[in-house]
């Protein structure tokens, strides 16, 4: 297998050579929330649409997580809310792109809190966790996966978490309602995809191999670890046998 990352535009870079690509099972892609849903809501022109793809399995789905700088003078979210309030000009926040599960988070978070901060939007998250760890904006709400480790070790404070409750790996970070935030409950989802077309014993293939490796106890352990939920369940919404609740991949 080769892991070939196309980073950018929200994803759409990604997305289109999925599209574009052989419907033969051996081309896959990671989609996830940004470009294989939000996108559709906002962007009036895509060079893609969701019939382009064929959904194989939800693979982990996960909360975002309000983090700083362990450096930041800011212990909460209160305190966060109130110097963006005082000076917003002087903040920013960063993301993993426009249009990402991150950037929306963060916009909505803006909007429920009656702030404002200036947005920097990178190409993926690697980027933005590493400039926020050098001090370069002044917060970020990220996909749990990417931020814990650091969170962990000490280099990123968590103010906040965007599920409905509190994440058991992160027993001391209030959700979001918690810390003051009413209205803001965000899931992020990562699903494996395949090109339109794709024969549908292939698709049964590749979900009954993906859905088996999904069950291995160290999958579930890591994803868990990462604050995750492993998935698959299957991309027939109909079939009353799955495990898991029916969320498609690309859907």
């Amino acid at each position: 297998m080769i892991v070939e990352n196309r980073a950018g535009a929200a994803g759409i870079i990604g997305s289109l050579a999925l599209a574009r690509a052989a419907p033969d099972g051996y081309t896959l892609m990671m989609g996830n929330i940004g470009p294989n849903a939000i996108n559709y809501s906002l962007y009036k022109k895509l060079p893609y649409k969701p019939e382009d793809f064929a959904p194989i399995t939800l693979v982990i789905s996960n909360a975002n997580v309000l983090v700083v700088n362990a450096g930041s003078p800011f212990k909460s979210v209160a305190e966060l809310v109130e110097a963006l309030k005082k000076d917003p000009k002087n903040y920013s926040v960063g993301s993993s792109g426009a249009g990402q599960s991150p950037h929306m988070s963060a916009e909505i978070f803006k909007k429920r809190a009656g702030v404002e901060a200036v947005h920097i939007p990178y190409k993926g998250a690697g980027p933005a966790v590493a400039d926020l760890l050098a001090g370069q904006f002044t917060f970020m709400i990220d996909n749990l996966p990417s931020s814990i480790p650091h969170i962990r070790a000490g280099k990123m404070r968590a103010l906040a978490v965007t599920s409905a409750q509190r994440v058991p790996e992160l027993p001391d970070v209030p959700t979001m309602t918690e810390a003051g935030i009413k209205d803001m409950v965000v899931t992020a989802w990562f699903g494996l995809l395949a090109p339109a077309g794709t024969p549908p014993d292939v698709i049964n293939k590749l979900h009954q191999a993906s859905a088996a490796a999904l069950k291995d106890p160290e999958v579930m352990a890591r994803f868990k670890e990462m604050g995750g939920m492993a998935g698959g369940n299957t991309p027939r919404p109909n079939l009353a046998n799955s495990s898991t609740p029916n969320a498609s991949a690309g859907s």
